[in-house]
């Protein structure tokens, strides 16, 4: 074999073992954003909370579609997929909750999807069950919520920044968004999706899989 036929052999083997090395030991994991409000479109953002820095979900009692009373303490260590929508659309609610319906059916354990009504008067429980019937949905992975309307839609401008619209959650306020939104177990905004669009649902369950990698190393 000539020098220059085993020098090329060396510096094979040595590059394949600097990738090795790269890919096997200081491979940066992959891992989402947290999003702080000023980091999304300001048109989303309470001006209020602009300057805010360690964003997180609040609170909330809202009322499920089997009728039980619901807050945040039902969903310790849960991720959340988070939409909002009403019965009666027929325009992107269709779209939206079909959609996650291709998520609902692959979800794991600990994750769950949140659908608010957004006319939460004609949207009762009774409604809601009816609707998820339709949809074929296991309550144990999805949610379909209503209760006061203010509580909703402070939800989705303070908690998700899910609507571009101002109001104050009045009877003329309403709100009609496709966004949809990932939330982590700690209540942190990690990603934004338009839920009507399939290929950014098919990134929304991407993203879903590597938050659980994230997550399944912390326990």
């Amino acid at each position: 074999m000539s020098r220059y036929a085993s020098l090329a052999i060396f510096a094979i083997i040595a590059t394949a073992a600097i990738l090795y090395t790269y890919f096997f030991h200081f491979k940066i994991e992959e891992r989402l954003p947290i999003y702080q409000p000023s980091q999304i479109n300001p048109a989303l953002v309470d001006p209020a909370l602009l300057a805010e820095t360690d964003h997180h979900i609040t609170d909330f009692t809202l009322f499920n579609q089997l009728g039980d009373t619901v807050s945040l303490s039902n969903l310790e260590g849960q991720i959340l997929i988070v939409d909002f929508f009403f019965t009666r659309c027929v325009t992107i609610c269709p779209i939206l909750t079909s959609n996650l319906k291709l998520i609902h059916d692959r979800l794991p354990n600990k994750v769950r999807i949140l659908s608010h009504s957004v006319t939460p008067v004609a949207d009762s429980v009774s409604v809601l069950s009816t609707y998820a019937d339709r949809y074929d949905v296991d309550p144990s992975k999805w949610w379909f919520l209503t209760g006061p309307k203010d509580e909703v839609y402070r939800l989705a401008r303070t908690s998700y920044f899910a609507c571009l619209d101002e109001g104050d959650g009045g009877y003329q306020d309403f709100i009609h968004t496709e966004n949809v939104v990932l939330v982590d177990p700690i209540g942190r905004l990690r990603g934004f999706y338009d839920g009507t669009q399939s290929e950014e649902i098919s990134q929304l369950y991407r993203d879903l899989t590597v938050l659980i990698e994230e997550f399944s190393k912390k326990d």
